[in-house]
């Protein structure tokens, strides 16, 4: 366990100004309140913060966040309080400690839904003060290195939760050294098996091949020296056993199929420097091509910057080699950390505002505001965490990166979110392509336009950022809430004037209270989608008001009904007696004036059965088409509210007519397979009444479009479950036109 000198002693070699008072207060408090408490190891409980500590003093950090590090379980764990840390360390040390107190009371190892909420909170928490994030990384590290003391279900947990993110959020802060060692820690217990047999063959290449690194190390610093470069730094490496085992995963090759198992540094004195030292390697050796990157010239998000090359160098090994100047190196190793500033006094100047590892932090950050839910939050940080970068161009020569795999369309998102939702086409230098393509390093794309444009739902499959993703939900949403409301506004239109009122937004908002909602729209939508009943809201605006109309019950109940080829009835009320008719709690169905009962009903080829929210859409001189209130044709209908029939399902129970419905089905492509399909639906008396077959982009899978004929909504949500049961199915989905 280190000492108290010890510590000092070690801030004190790299600032020799620090503040020793404040190391020694902190020492003595952590040392007193955490007494004789221990950890699962049986050690004493000190042991962790100042292990915490000695990771942040390799990092060259300062002593106030070192004061950080020792106190940072007091709070949780021991009896001190946020006041008495205020009074003996200051304000700013007392918050930061308050602040990881609370990451750690909801630790993320836990249910999804928890586990997102809480890395919301650790973002946030980052975003305040990034001296958060770099003593619960060190916290983190430490706690992985003593995991062989917990229990195997928690060892598991920790480690997938590590590996999920925070080793790769420790990448993107730059911060490349403690990313490794957090893969490597997680790689060990997540998959205890794949590690022994990945390490065990390195040891085995490494005896092999005893001497070999010295050689090329030294063969590679003598060539450099040679051509004119003073005192170049070359260090050579076996790469670590995930590294490995990911490429063997992300690539399919076996062990033997690996050439690059080593590695090589080299630091010299500038930028001109690192070009000399490429074009020295690449006269002597040949290149292996396309294995060229600079990132100097286009540093990565979290700041990383360094010529990478892979040549077959001295013995004929192939190796990769990296090419940068110390201050790189700096950055490499110590991502953010490297940045940090702490210079008279002014702790909180923690990053120069130019540093991308920082702003892509505060670009996560702002997604929070985006209304996603939290596991959306989760998937998106996520996504954004892991992926490998492209780097392109907007036609004015601004660089937008994007992760590997990214379309057109995660660029146009990426440039501003109103550019991604007014999409529909995109040049790829100069070229239009189609907004599916995967975008490639240098890629210039102008994108295409149009204000009346609304992003499909089905882009969601297709994009991979976050931000993307996030918006075309978000749109989905706003485009579905946008009928809803229509329909809304319609039937509070006639309720209104039946009741000789006249309604409008302005009068309502006073209203909203007394509903219970916040928003006019809001309101109005959940009108349309039979949430709230128009008489409710017309009571809202006019408290007074009281029905006084007496009820006249007709002969055929003031209905008349309409009855499609399928056999499908629908009530539609008659407006010849909608004088007599008794105000009904619920959305009110909508007149149609002119309508007789042999009125044309169809459906919208995508079809509806009993149990959906339906609408109809007055067609000119065809009737009127019924859609599923989900269907995308209705925004076509949008700007024409007068066209909008709001109608019900009216079955009789001796009826037993099908209904349509359209569904997809991606399956194995493989003999039977249709078959085993086929069987399910006819054991659940559903009838097929069309059906396509394609291949998609994977050979392996094909994709079945059927029409489906059924009795109502729950025979249908059957269907789709049962098929999603099958081995053979890889996913299943109603399709709405």
């Amino acid at each position: 366990m280190m000492r108290q000198y010890e510590l000092v002693e070690r801030v004190q070699k790299y600032k020799p100004e620090a503040n020793e008072a404040l190391l020694n207060k902190a020492y003595v408090y952590a040392m007193q309140k955490h007494g004789q408490q221990k950890r699962a190891s049986g050690d004493p409980y000190i042991s962790h913060p100042l292990e915490v500590a000695a990771i942040l003093t390799d990092m060259h950090l300062d002593e106030s966040t070192i004061a950080v590090a020792l106190l940072h379980d007091t709070i949780e764990d021991t009896t001190a309080t946020r006041a008495e840390i205020d009074e003996l360390f200051g304000e700013d040390i007392g918050r930061l400690v308050e602040g990881l107190t609370k990451l750690k009371r909801l630790d993320l190892v836990s249910k999804k839904a928890k586990q997102a909420e809480n890395l919301r909170k650790l973002l946030l928490a980052i975003s305040d003060d990034v001296r958060v994030l770099l003593v619960k990384l060190a916290d983190r590290l430490h706690n992985m290195r003593t995991l062989e003391h917990m229990k195997p279900e928690q060892k598991a947990r920790i480690s997938e939760e590590t590996m999920d993110i925070y080793a790769p959020l420790a990448g993107r802060m730059g911060m490349q050294d403690m990313r490794d060692e957090l893969e490597e820690l997680s790689f060990r217990y997540m998959n205890p098996e794949a590690y022994e047999t990945v390490t065990k063959r390195l040891a085995d290449l490494e005896a092999r091949n005893q001497g070999l690194i010295k050689k090329i190390e030294d063969e590679l610093r003598e060539l450099l020296i040679a051509n004119g470069l003073t005192d170049p730094f070359v260090k050579g490496r076996q790469k670590k056993p995930y590294s490995v085992f990911r490429k063997m995963q992300s690539k399919s090759l076996s062990f033997e199929q690996l050439s690059d198992v080593y590695g090589f540094r080299i630091v010299v004195g500038d930028i001109p420097s690192c070009y000399r030292a490429l074009g020295i390697v690449h006269t002597r050796w040949r290149v292996v091509p396309g294995r060229f990157k600079d990132y100097i010239s286009n540093p990565k998000q979290n700041d990383y910057r360094s010529i990478h090359t892979t040549i077959v160098g001295p013995s004929r090994q192939r190796i990769e080699l990296q090419i940068r100047t110390q201050l790189m190196q700096e950055i490499a190793e110590y991502g953010i950390a490297a940045h940090a500033l702490y210079k008279d006094g002014r702790a909180g100047e923690l990053l120069p505002k130019e540093s991308n590892a920082y702003s892509w932090l505060r670009h996560t950050i702002e997604s929070l505001a985006e209304g996603d839910n939290p596991e959306e939050f989760l998937e998106h940080t996520k996504l954004e965490l892991f992926q490998d970068q492209v780097f392109c161009f907007t036609p004015k020569g601004k660089l937008i990166a994007l992760p590997r795999g990214a379309t057109p369309i995660d660029f146009a998102y990426a440039v501003h979110t109103n550019i991604g939702d007014t999409t529909v086409g995109a040049k790829i230098n100069g070229r239009i392509m189609p907004l599916v393509t995967r975008l490639n390093n240098g890629d210039e794309v102008e994108i295409i336009r149009s204000g009346v444009q609304v992003p499909p739902a089905a882009w969601e499959e297709i994009v991979v950022t976050g931000k993307a993703r996030s918006a075309i939900r978000r749109a989905t949403r706003m485009a579905i809430r946008k009928q809803y409301a229509g329909l809304g506004h319609r039937i509070l239109e006639r309720t209104f004037e039946r009741a000789g009122k006249v309604f409008s937004r302005e009068a309502l908002k006073p209203a909203l209270h007394r509903l219970a909602y916040k928003d006019v729209e809001d309101a109005i939508a959940a009108v349309g989608r039979g949430e709230l009943s128009s008489l409710d809201v017309l009571r809202a605006v006019f408290p007074d008001y009281k029905d006084e109309r007496v009820t006249v019950k007709p002969a055929d109940d003031g209905w008349f009904n309409m009855r499609s080829a399928s056999g499908m009835i629908f009530k539609l009320p008659d407006q010849r007696r909608m004088a007599a008719e008794e105000v009904e709690a619920g959305p009110d169905p909508l007149p149609i004036r002119g309508l007789s009962g042999n009125i044309q009903v169809k459906f919208a080829p995508s079809g509806a059965v009993p149990g959906d929210r339906i609408v109809g859409i007055m067609e000119k001189n065809r009737g009127i088409t019924i859609y599923p209130i989900q269907a995308s044709a209705l925004q076509r209908f949008d700007d024409q509210p007068e066209r909008w029939i709001d109608v019900r399902w009216d079955l009789d129970e001796a009826n037993k007519s099908r209904f349509p419905a359209r569904i997809e089905v991606n399956t194995l492509n493989e003999p039977g397979t249709l078959a085993t399909v086929a069987q399910t639906i006819a054991r659940l008396d559903i009838n097929i009444r069309t059906l396509t077959m394609g291949s998609n982009r994977a050979d392996d899978f094909s994709e079945i479009t059927m029409e489906v004929e059924v009795w109502d909504l729950r025979q249908l949500n059957q269907l789709l479950s049962q098929l999603k049961e099958l081995d053979v199915v890889a996913n299943v989905k109603r399709v709405y036109d």
